[in-house]
């Protein structure tokens, strides 16, 4: 039977039935014997695809089976044309392509027949539609076999269709298309002759540091996707914390100060001392963030609250997670508090991540929130991958538009710097330098109990709080779980979960 999510909906990765079926080789894969969680195990294995699996020439036929299959992707019912005069520079939201004779958005011309690639062409129909979602899977699977040439081919088609300026499917595609590319630049500049890939080299960024820290800015002020997080969290802190008269957040990850500010704002009797040490990681800046810390202080001042604050530089590590280095004292209350950041300690094998949870029970936590988003992007295969992360940030980019709107630049600007980034990872990387490897809640759920944590439950009227504090019109949801989860989701699709954990006393799997 097919896992089902917190919402009721099927989270089948099989798609045995799927149009998709009638290109892929890499269906015999999915029916071996499932194997370990080491990267080079299941890459090896990927090594035995014949080179012809194929057919010499695509086409896209529209039968019932894959309209309804690329309904599941996007609302092809609501698309429509729109005047597009924004008066902004729109090559700031292109990646260019200096490798090929096709640009990555083919330019209007005289000729009628290039008429139908000019940015005018902002919206497809569902046979365009339908065209477009067979064309980025062909391709997908292209690129998981390793066949540049034809891979090359399918995306010069998908840049007639690819829009970073049109519909939430053109604009969806274009980025996966974007990640497609860089992931065979990345196989024809890696490959050695043992099979290995992406082991020295990486792609220059697309997105300067600056640019990443506005679109996350605009994604928490325009959408509930960052503040869900912050609220949640927050209002486990708080009730955890009632009656205690001194606080210490361990905050992992540390890249602002957004969080804090709405949890000082937030605390009304109790504690009085809080002290925060944040632990940096890979993006953290020391000064930026020592200078938004001092402004917190002064703040926290004058609503009555010492706030002190320590910075580490990150990432973290177990010989770095000790009560020394965080200067741990008696009778304070101890809260470890990760924001979309465990994450990243997912690596190949699942080692990585227990070892960071253990160091962090060992200190003896209150409580560890964690926030992460609920999406399986760190499956075995590439193929399978890049279908479940095509589904979940096509649900992304179509709340994005219906909340914000076609014609808004904040936007371009949180799709482009933020989830394009998020995508291009996903898409484009392996090995160390593939991080944004999301699981779901129930992975999450067993990763932390073998860790020796047990999910806190009960809490009072905390969904209900969460709910109350989000206000960004129909289409999101929010809701709980008999498992202690609380889970924002769109139109049915779930997307963030948040969960309080404590440290068990019960035994544990080893």
């Amino acid at each position: 039977m097919d896992p089902i999510n917190h919402f009721g909906f099927s989270y089948s990765t099989n798609h045995q039935h799927l149009p998709i079926r009638k290109f892929s080789q890499a269906a015999r894969v999915e029916q071996q014997p499932v194997l370990s969680d080491d990267y080079s195990s299941w890459e090896m294995f990927d090594h035995h695809f014949d080179d012809q699996v194929y057919p010499s020439e695509f086409t896209a036929s529209a039968d019932p089976i894959e309209c309804q299959f690329a309904d599941t992707f996007f609302n092809v019912d609501h698309y429509h044309d729109v005047d597009f005069d924004l008066g902004l520079d729109q090559n700031s939201f292109l990646v260019h392509d200096d490798n090929t004779n096709v640009p990555m958005m083919i330019q209007g011309s005289d000729n009628d027949q290039d008429q139908v690639h000019s940015q005018d062409q902002l919206t497809v129909n569902v046979d365009d539609a339908l065209q477009l979602v067979h064309l980025l899977l062909a391709c997908a699977e292209a690129v998981g076999c390793r066949d540049t040439h034809l891979a090359n081919s399918i995306l010069s088609q998908i840049w007639c269709s690819a829009n970073p300026f049109g519909d939430s499917l053109q604009r969806v595609s274009y980025y996966f298309a974007t990640g497609l590319k860089s992931r065979l630049s990345l196989l024809q500049t890696n490959m050695n002759p043992n099979g290995t890939v992406f082991g020295g080299v990486t792609l220059p960024p697309d997105v300067t540091r600056e640019e990443r820290v506005e679109a996350f800015h605009l994604l928490h002020q325009t959408t509930p996707y960052i503040e869900f997080g912050f609220t949640a969290a927050n209002e486990a802190i708080i009730q955890a914390s009632e009656g205690k008269v001194s606080l210490h957040i361990i905050d992992l990850g540390m890249d602002h100060v957004l969080q804090w500010q709405s949890l000082i704002r937030t605390l009304e009797i109790s504690p009085k001392v809080i002290r925060i040490t944040g632990v940096l990681g890979d993006q953290g800046d020391m000064l930026e963030l020592e200078t938004s810390m001092a402004a917190l202080v002064a703040e926290a001042n004058s609503l009555g609250i010492e706030l002190g604050f320590h910075l580490i530089a990150g990432p973290a590590t177990p010989e770095m997670l000790t009560r020394e280095n965080l200067r741990l004292k008696e009778g304070e209350s101890l809260f470890v508090n990760s924001i979309l950041h465990l994450h990243t300690y997912v690596k190949e094998s699942r080692g990585s991540l227990k070892t960071i949870l253990q160091s962090i029970k060992k200190l003896g936590p209150t409580l560890l929130t964690v926030v992460e988003q609920d999406a399986n992007h760190n499956g075995p295969f590439f193929l399978g991958r890049f279908l479940e992360s095509l589904h979940y940030y096509s649900a992304i980019f179509d709340s994005l538009e219906a909340s914000m709107g076609r014609e808004s630049i904040e936007r371009m600007k949180i799709e482009k710097n933020h989830f394009a980034e998020e995508i291009k990872n996903i898409v484009a990387y392996e090995g160390t330098y593939r991080v944004e490897r999301h699981e779901r809640a129930d992975q999450w759920w067993r990763q932390l109990w073998r860790a020796g944590f047990q999910v806190v439950t009960g809490m009072m009227n905390r969904e209900t709080n969460v709910m109350n504090s989000l206000r960004y019109g129909d289409g999101y949801t929010v809701r709980s779980d008999q498992k202690g989860y609380i889970l924002l989701g769109w139109k049915g699709r779930p997307i963030m979960l948040d969960a309080t954990w404590q440290p068990s006393t019960s035994p544990v799997a080893s």
